[in-house]
């Protein structure tokens, strides 16, 4: 099983399209397990702990946090806009990217 976290940047129902694209994914949003307020390098601190893929749309974590430092693979969905729409064609792209799971590694999806 993959673990997943969802930035709170995201549409929540993404996490249900996710775990529909591989029976192997489990996701979780950061609302959902009260990390919600937590900075970005606190988020990626305490959730490489507990996940393998950390995904969001934030074009600024790469420039804010070292991580290549981490233990969990970084995935920035860079899309016109945050709605699930416009994102939903990015998801289509990410299984692979997803099984690769390679820590410390920052991936962009265009």
């Amino acid at each position: 099983m993959i673990k997943i976290l969802l930035d709170e940047c995201l549409p929540k129902k993404l996490k249900y399209r996710i775990e529909e694209l591989d029976p192997g994914f489990f996701t979780k949003t950061t609302p959902e397990i009260g990390w919600a307020s937590l900075s970005n390098g606190e988020l990626l601190s305490v959730a490489e702990a507990e996940f393998d893929v950390f995904i969001t749309s934030d074009k600024n974590l790469s420039f804010q946090q070292s991580i290549a430092s981490c233990s969990i693979q970084v995935v920035l969905l860079k899309a016109k806009t945050n709605i699930y729409e416009d994102l939903l064609p990015l998801v289509e792209k990410m299984p692979s990217i997803i099984k690769a799971n390679e820590p410390g590694k920052f991936i962009e999806i265009e």
